[in-house]
């Protein structure tokens, strides 16, 4: 049996009338920029997340980029990121002109380890990025109580967590702004690049709005030094379909990931938490770790499932950071993630028949 890794064509196979509705629509009326389709999906999407803005952008690293623009953060100063993370994060900060300072995952939750982080702020640190990974919010009660003690701003990378909560409240909605990306693989994905940010602050969405669109806040009056990066209309459309049914995805998503948690039972395979009440998980991945990843991941593919490592080679290894402050640093936990990580098929319309596969073949591994 083949089981691939991830599979659009289930979803995509239910919207597609819908879907080519919205494109002949766009096509036909020439509108492309700065429409009605992407001041309605900001409208809906700022209402989903229960946020008063939302600002369409070209991408999730452009979202994180624009929203430190916006609040004054560049160089001399540094933010603080999870070492356990995908590269996005830190870039923004990068390409800000600030410095990245990173702290420790729980090894439990793969976010960061609000225990860790008080040690590793400074005069010079100007906001924490929580980051609430492959779907599971960070322990926002925690970030947010630091951020009020030292006066740093809390920023959200939302990026893998559209519709994931925290205590009931969505991701998006706990701190001063937070940047969603709409790649293609995400829980809620456009066809094409595409983020946004969703803010609570009419002035920061206002400036959020103006650096995206050249620093320009009319046509032709530009008031920031700003880049291009704006949400277009085709994939606002597309999204905004999308946007209706994402509940249920989630939840297809959340069913699956239960069985993987009651039928997987081998000693050699960690686990990921749970979903509960209190923080409501979207399994945007379903990762578990092992200690003979190699060798389980060449097992799989060779009974045809389709595995991918979130992530091989931390930040702090990367080529692009060599000559950083935090290539000079050490991150056992993270590394230890990236040595054993391995996720295993994951998305809306995966069959009864493949998930059982799965379990079966999981269970049967005996490297």
């Amino acid at each position: 049996m083949k089981v691939p890794f991830v599979s659009f064509e289930p979803m995509h196979n239910e919207i597609e009338d819908e879907m080519k509705e919205v494109f002949n629509d766009i096509y036909s009326k020439n509108i492309f920029i700065n429409g009605n389709y992407c001041k309605k999906f900001e409208h809906d999407f700022s209402e989903y997340c229960g946020t008063q803005y939302c600002v369409g952008t070209g991408t999730g690293l452009d979202s994180i980029y624009i929203i430190l623009k916006a609040l004054g953060i560049g160089k001399g100063d540094e933010v603080i990121i999870p070492s356990n993370t995908y590269i996005a994060t830190a870039l923004a900060v990068t390409y800000a002109g600030a410095d990245v300072v990173m702290v420790e995952p729980d090894i439990t939750t793969y976010n960061i380890d609000c225990n860790l982080i008080e040690e590793k702020i400074t005069k010079k640190t100007k906001a924490i990025i929580a980051v609430h990974l492959q779907g599971r919010m960070a322990d926002m009660d925690k970030i947010c109580a630091i951020g009020r003690k030292y006066g740093l701003y809390i920023i959200e990378d939302a990026a893998q967590a559209h519709g994931a909560t925290y205590k009931g409240v969505k991701a998006g909605n706990m701190s001063m702004a937070a940047a969603f990306s709409f790649y293609p693989g995400k829980n809620l994905g456009a066809l094409g690049d595409g983020g946004c940010i969703v803010t609570n602050n009419k002035e920061l969405a206002d400036k959020c709005r103006a650096i995206g669109n050249y620093g320009s806040d009319y046509k032709y009056h530009h008031i920031y030094l700003g880049n291009n990066s704006r949400l277009d209309e085709l994939q606002a459309g597309f999204l905004s379909v999308k946007l209706k049914y994402l509940d249920k995805w989630n939840q297809f998503r959340r069913n699956v990931a239960q069985k993987y948690l009651d039928g997987i039972n081998n000693d050699k395979i960690i686990m990921p938490l749970k979903s509960n009440d209190e923080y409501k998980h979207i399994y945007h991945i379903f990762a578990i770790r092992c200690e003979k990843r190699d060798e389980l991941e060449k097992y799989l593919n060779e009974n045809g499932i389709g595995t991918v490592k979130h992530y091989p080679i931390p930040i702090h290894k990367q080529e692009a950071y060599r000559n950083s402050e935090i290539s000079k640093e050490t991150y056992e936990i993270s590394e230890r993630i990236s040595d054993t990580i391995l996720s295993i098929p994951m998305y809306y319309g995966i069959s009864e028949k493949q998930i059982e596969y799965v379990i079966d073949m999981l269970n049967r591994f005996d490297a």
